[in-house]
């Protein structure tokens, strides 16, 4: 019986010796399924590794190669059981999307590898048959991603970004945009992309691509709003349902969980259908209810991204004895802050009066969970207080 095997992934070069074993797990071969985590840290254990596959968490005819633990929203993270069939039908599609009929592509790793996201950088570097360019160890910098295109040989660059980084890259300066111009497609993906900052980057000549997706459904799905070969998307309940090949099987521990319920994976997120695009608004349980009315965050974050003084932004709600919701804005600011009176201003004009943050926070930086994702249960927190 296969068992759930921990995999320590370190940082920097040393990743690489990661590669002859993933091109096993992607071939469907190895005896146990691999569990990527941090190097130096323990595997959570609630995937307890170590222990054997139970029934239905593995399929002899495709079998389960590696389980990626989810970020963990609800403070316990879930392992989604991915067949190696799933990460090949993932990586297939994504080379046919970005670069078709064409193996000189070459990878380059500016995120952790054992997060989903950075570790399809790996596996699609194994389906190319190329070797990625991995950047220096240690926090994000413009410099750092500089070094590593400059190392490139490849013919077609390609690289999975998180916003920050984005949003970090424009702002340091000619080299760092000119770096980024050399690549065939600069993924964008973690958490919501604002409109304003994909202007910024594409007036820079920078062929940004923005994905949506999740460890349940090997990393990004939806590309630019249209899913990839063989993805289906649905609405259900109000709720963005996928089907597909890329999907998993299921959470480990977790059988018959009804996020997996009928074949198709169920998602957190609401999303609009339009002409076979994916439009996604943003999680359920973060739609604000204020005076009766729901407000979708990612709108109002999109219209103050385009307001003079805003850098990164994050709207939320919290309880209000008025409102039932009261709408935060909280802004990392780029210059000098907006005044709330601004920020109201601005979300009246593009977006709806009810939906005009009644509180505005300055934060120095945005505290996170997992790859760029901002940590919205901590920032309830921190806009918790008085308005």
């Amino acid at each position: 019986m296969r068992a759930l095997r921990p995999l320590p992934v370190p940082t920097g070069d040393a990743v690489l010796e990661l590669l002859p074993l993933l091109a096993t797990a992607l071939a469907g071969e190895l005896p146990d399924a691999l569990h990527p985590h941090a190097a130096g840290t323990d595997p959570h254990p609630s995937l307890r590794t170590g222990t054997p596959l139970a029934p239905g968490e593995d399929d002899p005819d495709d079998p389960t190669a590696v389980v990626v633990a989810t970020s963990g929203s609800t403070g316990t993270p879930k392992g989604a059981l991915l067949p190696a069939g799933a990460l090949r039908a993932s990586a297939a599609a994504t080379a046919q999307r970005l670069a078709p009929g064409d193996g000189r592509q070459q990878w380059v790793l500016a995120l952790p590898a054992h997060h989903v996201a950075g570790l399809q950088v790996l596996l699609r570097s194994v389906r190319a048959g190329t070797e990625p360019v991995v950047l220096a160890p240690g926090p994000f910098t413009a410099e750092a991603f500089v070094a590593a295109t400059a190392a490139t040989t490849g013919a077609h660059l390609l690289t999975s970004l998180v916003p920050t980084q984005l949003v970090r890259l424009l702002d340091a300066g000619e080299e760092a945009r000119a770096a980024l111009a050399r690549y065939r497609a600069v993924l964008v993906g973690s958490a919501a992309t604002p409109t304003a900052l994909l202007e910024r980057a594409r007036a820079a000549g920078i062929r940004v691509v923005t994905t949506y997706g999740s460890s349940e459904t090997s990393g990004g799905c939806v590309y630019d709003g249209v899913p990839l070969a063989g993805v289906v998307p649905a609405l259900e309940d109000g709720r963005l349902t996928l089907t597909g090949p890329v999907l998993a099987r299921g959470y480990r521990g977790m059988p018959g969980h009804p996020a997996f319920a009928g074949g198709a994976f169920r998602t957190d997120d609401t999303a609009v259908l339009e002409g076979g695009r994916v439009r996604v608004l943003g999680r359920v349980d973060d739609l604000i209810t204020t005076g009766g009315l729901k407000v979708a965050p990612v709108l109002v974050e999109e219209a103050l991204t385009g307001l003079a003084g805003v850098g990164e932004v994050v709207v939320v709600g919290v309880p209000d004895p008025e409102w039932g919701q009261r709408i935060v804005a909280v802004i990392v600011a780029s210059g000098t802050a907006p005044s709330l009176e601004q920020v109201r201003a601005r979300v009246s004009a593009v977006v709806a009066r009810h939906a005009a943050p009644r509180q505005l926070l300055l934060l120095e930086e945005l505290p996170l969970r997992g790859p760029g994702k901002p940590d919205r249960t901590r920032l309830r927190e921190l806009a918790g207080g008085a308005p």
